[in-house]
């Protein structure tokens, strides 16, 4: 694989010129809350004497600009200056950007900071589509670049859930143009002790970079608009398709085939597309019959993203996305080759998820602007495991079926009034119907039903400035749920004190809440008497007080430093009161903060807590000089209290994580660039819970011992990335060759122990070895 990649990079190079290449850089310049165009903003490319004014439709472009590296800087009177580093211009492509300001009533002289975001003074990251596609492994996701920011771990490395503060991965919440939807990956079984579905993760995210705009990822205590997530949230935005000219994009690599295209609808009219196709790789190599350990692994998605201005009704986007997968293992009839117990078993597993939506925005006034969005996303799954018998191969019984759908109908509306220059109210709601239906069955295990409501989350935030130096933003949200008349009331509170150009320090707090996973409420639990029961529909959401401060040291324009330190205390965490049942894996150490994708049949109470607290410390330095930095750490604790009112670990509480990512870039001649990125992830070791052998081995399945639930911390995760890049602009196009390689070291990072019924042993299984992956990019 390596020998080819230099072969192809040797030869493109030969084709190199010393011809001066060039292309254009516009966008436009909005304010933040209102969506009004600022004219006469300054706009100036750092480092270079190159400088111009937005014009009365607030619109800007730099003509002729060699290809290359640029950071933007855009400044107007009464606004705070918004930096966009780390611009890169290619030749065949435009590139437009968006910038928003944010209206500063009082301001500290050449105070400079990324806008481009939503309100939050804490705990809060930026992540563009070029950093998606330079940083090592990504596999082009914003949620696998996430794990290069302080206090965040994969969960496991065949998919792009998170555990963020110590917290399970389904704290997380996926948001699209600010709205909640459903799981947005392909095969979301990917990485998963049970093969079952989770809520939030998946090995490929369905939707294209080609698509994406800038997403922002939150970790903390969340500003009054995020609600129904405590650990954090991935708040994807799109971006808009280039309205003066034609442009394609095609990418092959292990992910996929990509063709994308975007464009004006006519010369006429600033209305404009952005369409991206993608199926796998893998799928080819399946037709061929090529499979990954037996695996068979298929996915396919198409996205897209209108937009549609208008004179005076304002700015409507159309946007839509949809993909289907399947994974599906055939067991050998030869049942000499069964090695494991999963070798006898065929399990079909398949994933269909869409979502199609509308924005519009509109400037009622030079002080009030009004946001509305509306979403319709839905997402079914099917897994059947069918066990082969020992004794004649070609018979097989259905053993294990899980069925999930999920819709959701989510409509939101806010506006944003400045009463001054110093202050500022925002108002909306977001009203979601959500719909879910389950049906899992393994052994005695079940859970089945359907559950449907409303719910209802209006909020009101007021930004503040009362003194130069300091920023303050109180808000209110407020939950309610339909189903089961379940409420929660949020207050929401943050402070900054800017105490010179490059110092400042913040605190936020906010009170949070997360309704129970589908199949906590549809858990069945049986009776004395044999008769099925749903104890669990009454449960209120999980709640939790989020305390976070922080202190950044601004760089200016190269980077900043960031110290944050956080308490999460969480409540009405549902938990087993009853009985200890013999022969159930579960017990009065079960909380629902360590459920992943699995389900409970026991009757469960809101009397449980958690605590998670600790430090992160991140230095970033952005690509500038042809060299970019990043590191990141943290040391925390992730504890939580069952019935029992013992302490223990919960399942992810690593105790630290720490980070590196960097790399640098050679120009050779004009037009050519080599690239060397590298990220570094060392983890601290995630808990599991001892296996009982001989009750095992009697039951012919895993028996834990729960009373000591996660007491064994496993080994370290520790985890070297590769990627070698070669762009070339030419006068027409830009390519890109790139070789990705995840786990350059081969490192055998744990993942789960079970008991193996065939081998009548415990098993230790890992998580992924190395994974070379070539790529090829076309711009034009």
């Amino acid at each position: 694989m390596l020998r080819v990649f230099f072969l192809i990079l040797l030869a493109t190079a030969s084709t190199c010129r010393a011809q001066t290449l060039t292309s254009t850089l516009r966008g436009s310049v909005r304010d933040f809350d209102t969506n009004q165009p600022l004219a006469g903003a300054t706009i100036q490319l750092i480092g270079t004497e190159k400088g111009t004014v937005s014009d009365a439709a607030g619109n800007f472009r730099f003509d002729e600009l060699p290809t290359g590296r640029y950071n933007l800087s855009v400044a107007y009177l009464g606004y705070e200056t918004n930096l966009i580093p780390e611009i890169l211009l290619e030749s065949g492509k435009e590139k437009v950007v968006g910038v928003s300001l944010k209206q500063a009533g009082k301001q500290l002289e050449a105070a400079i900071v990324r806008s481009n975001r939503p309100i939050a003074y804490n705990s809060i990251q930026t992540i563009t589509p070029e950093q998606t596609l330079r940083y090592a492994a990504t596999y082009l996701d914003p949620a696998r670049l996430a794990v290069s920011f302080p206090g965040v771990a994969t969960a496991n490395d065949q998919a792009n859930g998170l555990v963020i503060r110590g917290n399970t991965p389904n704290g997380m919440q996926w948001r699209l143009e600010g709205v909640e939807i459903v799981n947005p990956n392909h095969t979301s079984n990917a990485g998963t002790f049970s093969d079952r579905a989770t809520q939030t993760g998946g090995g490929v995210n369905i939707l294209s970079t080609q698509l994406m705009g800038d997403s922002y990822f939150l970790t903390g205590a969340f500003p009054a608009e995020y609600g129904n997530a405590l650990s954090g949230v991935m708040d994807m935005r799109l971006r808009k398709g280039n309205d003066e000219k034609q442009e394609f994009t095609a990418q092959a690599g292990l992910i996929g085939f990509d063709l994308a295209a975007e464009g004006p609808f006519s010369r006429n009219s600033k209305a404009s597309y952005l369409v991206n196709y993608r199926y796998s790789f893998t799928g080819l190599l399946g037709a061929l019959g090529v499979t990954f350990g037996g695996e068979d692994i298929r996915y396919q998605d198409l996205s897209f993203n209108l937009s549609l201005p208008t004179e005076k009704a304002g700015e409507f986007t159309v946007f839509g996305m949809g993909g289907a997968s399947s994974n599906i293992f055939k067991a050998s009839l030869d049942t000499s080759e069964w090695v494991f117990q999963k070798d006898g078993y065929d399990i079909d597993f398949r994933s269909k998820m869409g979502a199609l939506g509308v924005t519009h925005t509109l400037q009622l006034s030079k002080k009030t602007g009004l946001k509305t969005v509306l979403v319709a996303s839905a997402l079914e799954n099917s897994r059947n495991g069918y066990l082969h018998s020992i004794d004649d191969p070609r018979e097989r019984t259905l053993t294990e079926q899980d069925a999930n759908r999920k819709t959701r109908i989510s409509f939101t509306t806010a506006v944003s009034h400045r009463l001054t220059s110093s202050s500022l109210v925002k108002a909306g709601t977001f009203l979601t119907y959500q719909a879910d239906s389950v049906k899992s069955i393994s052994g005695s295990e079940v859970a089945e039903g359907r559950l449907r409501g409303l719910i209802i989350q209006p909020y009101v935030s007021w930004q503040w400035q009362p003194t130069l130096r300091i920023t303050t933003d109180l808000g209110l949200h407020y939950l309610h749920y339909t189903y089961n008349n379940t409420q929660s009331l949020e207050p929401r509170a943050s402070v900054r004190f800017q105490a010179d150009q490059r110092n400042s320090f913040s605190l936020s707090y906010g009170l949070h809440s997360q309704l129970q996973q589908p199949q906590v409420y549809l858990s069945y639990v049986r009776s004395g008497t044999g008769q099925l029961l749903l104890p669990n529909t009454d449960l209120s959401p999980t709640r939790s007080h989020h305390l976070v401060g922080g202190y950044q040291y601004s760089f200016g324009t190269s980077g900043n430093l960031k110290v944050e330190a956080y308490l999460q205390n969480t409540f009405n965490v549902p938990v087993y009161e009853g009985e200890i049942v013999p022969d159930s894996p579960q017990s009065l150490s079960f909380s629902a903060l360590n459920l992943v994708e699995g389900f409970v049949n026991l009757p469960l109470k809101n009397t449980g807590t958690g605590r998670n607290y600790g430090i992160e410390v991140s230095y970033n330095k952005y690509l500038t000089d042809d060299f970019y930095l990043m590191v990141s750490g943290s040391l925390y604790d992730a504890t939580y209290v069952a019935a029992d009112g013992v302490r223990r670990n919960t399942r992810y509480n690593g105790n630290h994580t720490f980070s590196l990512t960097s790399g640098r870039e050679f120009r050779t001649q004009k037009n050519g660039i080599w690239g060397i990125n590298t990220r570094l992830i060392w983890l601290g070791g995630f808990g599991d819970t001892p296996i009982n052998v001989d009750a095992s081995r009697t039951e012919g399945r895993t028996i834990y011992t729960s009373e000591d639930a996660f007491s064994i911390k496993m080994k370290d995760y520790f985890r070297p990335d590769l990627r070698i890049y070669w762009k070339k602009n030419h006068p027409r196009y830009s390519r890109t060759i790139a070789l990705d390689i995840q786990n350059v070291s081969g490192t055998q990072n744990q993942a789960y122990s079970y008991y193996d019924a065939l081998q009548r042993q415990l098993v230790q299984k890992y998580q992924l070895g190395l994974i070379p992956i070539l790529s090829y990019r076309w711009e034009f």
